[in-house]
């Protein structure tokens, strides 16, 4: 008897001439439904519908097609079992030997604009999952193609030994199981986005797909891979890299804090961000990208070699020329002009990355610790001065607010405890992760020298006493910005209205661990 497959698709990537090889260079038999069916005959292969083979016509407008048992008891059927070979023969039931189905596009579906709720639940696969796990589940006699991507490996083992190998039916059913559990995941997430934010559901799950290998990870003894959610790139994996060596676990780690950080200006005005170990070692404004770029650099010019770039605009001729003008590892912006590219290549080694929107990131973040693992929402956080206290009696221009609220910006992508101190749109030093915050404060003043003079403080977390206050003052500095919230904060309010420096208090704090 002829070994007989299923086929039912909805992504027909290959579909035609993998379907044409099985009938022709292993003689197949095909069993099919729906417009997969259709397409078969369209292209003069051979298939016989589910509906004439089951003796079932589909119902309820397709919903139900291959809900049948002589479908799944052919799927399920083990051919060193007794009984039921008799039950196959009882019932006229052909064994089957290959399943190919994939799944209704449900990821895409939602990732449409306006898409309502009904458009969504008619892509939730129901026939597709039970075959699938159904074949993954019987591997030993079954074997289950969930993906296009699979048929040439299947192929090639069918011709060169006549029998799919029980390992490649064992790993073909693992990569189906994970299939369908990223799709209920997909759909699980969809309805507990219905619920709204701040809910916490029962279950939360998270799965990718493996976009890329890694040479290994923190450290070369680490192993390490970088996965894709969703089944339409997005973020970093929709990210052109238009030259330089392949991406390091390192770099994507630094490239995905400088998109959070360059996100916090607005692409108007030029603003250009270096980072180095996740931390900004500098950051600026500019009337010129170019100008940003340079001056972001001066802030820090040692820590800045080897850094990370991020750009809020897409990199030109007089941009590329600066940029080139030192080692850096990584660049990204939202483009790059063609004389700008020519540039940058003379460093080949470069890494150049275009990701025309920058804003679109995770909506939650997630660390695994011991057990389990944490989830909160993203600190998305985007605050106004007009929400913003005086708390001093030395009040603060507009020019004053602007530049507290830039120096608030970059402070809340520096790791806790952290401090900037910045003027003219640029920071002069950052204190970063230190254990105590008069630390990070002696290191930030320290970095920013004489520059302190007349520069303005932001701070990530509340004053738990004056010290800070007063040795800001010590340095010149001439506003402080901080979340207050501290049962002391009355003690560095009076220090700073002794000392004469201007105190505004944002009601929110932003520590980064």
């Amino acid at each position: 008897m002829a070994p007989l497959a299923l086929l039912s698709v909805s992504d027909k990537t290959g579909l035609i001439p993998f379907a044409r090889r099985l009938v022709q260079d292993f003689g197949f038999d095909l069993l099919s439904s729906g417009g997969t069916a259709q397409a078969l005959a369209d292209a003069g292969i051979p298939v016989t519908k589910v509906s004439d083979y089951t003796g079932a016509p589909e119902i309820l407008g397709g919903r139900v097609k291959t809900l049948h048992p002589r479908i799944h008891g052919g799927i399920l059927a083990r051919r060193d079992l007794a009984s039921d070979v008799t039950d196959l023969e009882a019932q006229s039931i052909r064994p089957l030997d290959l399943v190919v189905v994939n799944l209704y596009p449900f990821e895409e579906t939602i990732a449409k604009p306006d898409v309502t709720l009904a458009e969504a639940v008619e892509q939730i696969d129901i026939g597709g999952p039970a075959m699938i796990r159904a074949a993954a589940k019987n591997f030993a006699h079954t074997t289950i193609l969930s993906n296009p991507n699979q048929y040439e490996l299947y192929l090639d083992a069918l011709g060169s030994t006549g029998a799919i190998s029980l390992n490649l039916r064992q790993r073909f059913a693992g990569e189906a199981f994970a299939l369908t559990n990223a799709y209920d995941q997909a759909i699980a997430a969809y309805f507990a986005d219905l619920e709204g934010k701040g809910n916490q559901p029962q279950r939360f799950s998270f799965t990718g797909v493996l976009r890329q290998s890694l040479r290994y990870g923190e450290n070369p003894h680490q192993t390490a891979g970088w996965y894709q959610t969703g089944t339409q790139p997005s973020g970093w994996a929709s990210a052109e890299q238009i030259q330089g060596k392949e991406l390091s676990y390192n770099n994507l780690v630094d490239l995905e804090a400088a998109r959070l950080l360059i996100n916090e200006f607005d692409s108007e005005i030029p603003a250009a961000a270096i980072l180095k170990h996740t931390n900004p070692c500098g950051v600026a404004l500019g009337e010129t990208l170019a100008q940003a770029y340079s001056k972001a650099f001066d802030a820090d010019s040692v820590s800045a070699f080897g850094g990370i770039v991020a750009l809020n605009q897409p990199i030109d001729s007089e941009t590329a020329t600066v940029l080139t003008q030192t080692f850096l590892e990584c660049i990204a912006a939202p483009g790059c002009s063609e004389e700008a590219q020519k540039i940058l290549a003379k460093k080949s080694n470069l890494r150049v990355l275009l990701l025309p929107d920058l804003r679109v990131g995770p909506a939650q973040t997630l660390r695994v610790i011991a057990g389990g693992f944490l989830v909160q929402s993203a600190d998305d956080l985007r605050e106004s001065t007009e929400q913003w206290q005086t708390v001093t009696d030395a009040q603060p221009t507009p020019e004053q607010l602007a530049e507290l609220a830039f120096a608030w910006k970059v402070c809340k992508h520096v790791k806790s405890n952290a401090i900037v101190i910045s003027k003219n749109q640029t920071t002069l030093g950052v204190g970063a992760g230190q254990m105590n915050r008069v630390g990070s404060a002696a290191i930030a003043l320290q970095q920013a020298g004489a520059g302190a003079q007349g520069a303005y403080l932001a701070s990530d977390g509340f004053f738990p006493f004056d010290d800070s206050v007063r040795q800001a003052a010590a340095a010149g500095i001439t506003a402080i910005v901080q979340p207050g919230g501290s049962l002391r904060d009355r003690d560095s309010i009076q220090a700073a209205n002794e000392l004469g420096i201007i105190m505004v208090l944002t009601g929110a704090r932003h520590f980064l661990h």
